[in-house]
Order: structure tokens, then C-alpha cells, then sequence
């Protein structure tokens, strides 16, 4: 689902970007970054499971490099970019496009100067590893609590439902071909109109980062804010944005993107 709204959250993150990049002398001196959509393969290699979104078409990959260190940020609207590392901060953040590239480069840009880690995905079997990570990582800090997962991620679901039990589970996705869909043993509701209600009816929230992108993020933490429900973001589109803006991010298995001799 592509937003062409604006996001608080990332408009926030600009001005520190710039005087980051300023004090790195990344702005001023003229550095490739390209970011440019993957391949399924090329993003997360060949995993024993075929029913991840990037796998089926449904996202997409951005990657940007930043004097050879690499991040990365999925989407469902991926677009290509060459330009300096000043003319991504300048970008508007109206589209999902736009923050792609804006997120991807920060991750890239973080990853050079060892401010964020894990900004490049996971590939083969690490997802799925991932997911069983996730999942015992929650029970041993929450317990048998309910878990509200936003984005359906198949490998983090199915193992979530596997420690805790599928009713103290609840899915959204943005995704047609998923809602009203039953996920190992969830139904999957719209991510468009019930995300409050997953999130009051749950005691912990798994959100995956592409909400960054796709402009839904902000009213999702506000919403957890609110309720007074502990957030996680999951992935690594979110790794720059969580170390600027202080958020939790679980990530157990996404890897090192800095450049390395």
C-alpha cells in the first residue's frame, strides 16, 4: 500500500541527518549513493520457505551505498536514485518512493560511521532463524502474553504462534491477497482499519519497519504510546531511524553494512 502522505516521525530525523553528515563531511563533498531496487535473490538469497512478501512480488528492496557501506529499506514502491548524500535529505517525504530512498541512505550513511548496525538484510536461512529468535526473545522478556504482530512476516508468525499459541497472537497485513486470509491457525485482519484494534488487544506490538515507508508508522506508535503497549520494530529498514529517535528494534539476525577492507 503506497502513502502519499508525509511523515512527522521521519521529518524529524532530517535536520540531526544533516548536521550528522555535515560533521562526517558527507554533505559537502560529492559521494555516490544509488540506491537501486534487488532482486528477491539478491535481497535475501534462497530461504527453505517461499511465502515471504519479497519473494512473491508483493516488495521490493532498496538499497543505497554510501562510500561502500550499505542500507537497505523495503517497499512496495521501489525507485532507483543517484544523487549525494544532501540531495536525499532534501527530498520532500511525501511518497513512498522518496522515503525509500531517504531511509535506505540513511542506513547507509549510519553503517559508515558505526552509528547503526544490522542494515542489511538477513539472507537464506537467517530469516527464519530470525523468527524463532524473535519469538523466544519475547516469551522470556513478556511471558505468555499476547502479541500483536503489524505486517505479516511468515517466518516471525509462525513461530510466534508455535511459543506462544495462535489465540494470543493477532496479525494485521496491508496485503488483499492476505486479509480474511487464516495464517498458521490467525486470521489475518486489515491493516487499513484494524490496526487499533490489535493493538488494545494486545500486551506487546511487533511492527516491521516498512510502516516507515509506507507513511503508517506515526499513528501506530502513537497509537502503542497511548495505550501504554511496549512497541518493537522489527527489520532493518528501521535501524537508522531507531537509533535517532530512540525506539526498540529487534533485529537479531540482519547483518554488518559497513564497508569492509
Amino acid at each position: 500500500m503506497t502513502s502519499n502522505s508525509s511523515s512527522s516521525l521521519l521529518r524529524a530525523t532530517r535536520e540531526p541527518f544533516r548536521e550528522i553528515a555535515e560533521e562526517a563531511g558527507l554533505t559537502d563533498t560529492r559521494v555516490a549513493v544509488v540506491a537501486t531496487p534487488l532482486t528477491p535473490e539478491e535481497a535475501i538469497g534462497t530461504p527453505g520457505r517461499r511465502d515471504y512478501p519479497i519473494l512473491l512480488g508483493k516488495e521490493r528492496v532498496v538499497e543505497s551505498r554510501v562510500l561502500g557501506s550499505r542500507g537497505q529499506a523495503f517497499t512496495d514502491s521501489a525507485q532507483e536514485f543517484v544523487g549525494s548524500v544532501a540531495d536525499v535529505i532534501a527530498l520532500e517525504l511525501t511518497t513512498s518512493q522518496q522515503r525509500a530512498i531517504y531511509v535506505a541512505t540513511l542506513n547507509a550513511v549510519f553503517a559508515h560511521l558505526g552509528r547503526a548496525d544490522a542494515t542489511v538484510h538477513c539472507r537464506h536461512d537467517e530469516p527464519e532463524e530470525c523468527g524463532l529468535q524473535i519469538a523466544l526473545q519475547l516469551y522470556d522478556r513478556y511471558g505468555a502474553a499476547n502479541v500483536g504482530l503489524i505486517g505479516l512476516n511468515p517466518a516471525i508468525a509462525q513461530h510466534l504462534t508455535t511459543v506462544f499459541g495462535p489465540d494470543q497472537v493477532r496479525i494485521t497485513d496491508l496485503n488483499p491477497d492476505n486479509v480474511g486470509k487464516t495464517r498458521f491457525g490467525v486470521g489475518v485482519w486489515d491493516g487499513a482499519t484494524q490496526v487499533n484494534e490489535l493493538i488494545d488487544e494486545s500486551d506487546v506490538v511487533l511492527v516491521t519497519g516498512t510502516t516507515l515507508i509506507n507513511g503508517t508508522f506515526d499513528a501506530i506508535y502513537q497509537r502503542c504510546r497511548d495505550q501504554g503497549r511496549d512497541c518493537l520494530v522489527f527489520g532493518v529498514t528501521a535501524a537508522a531511524v531507531a537509533a535517532l529517535v530512540r525506539f526498540e528494534r529487534i533485529c537479531p539476525c540482519g547483518r554488518d553494512g559497513r564497508a569492509l577492507p
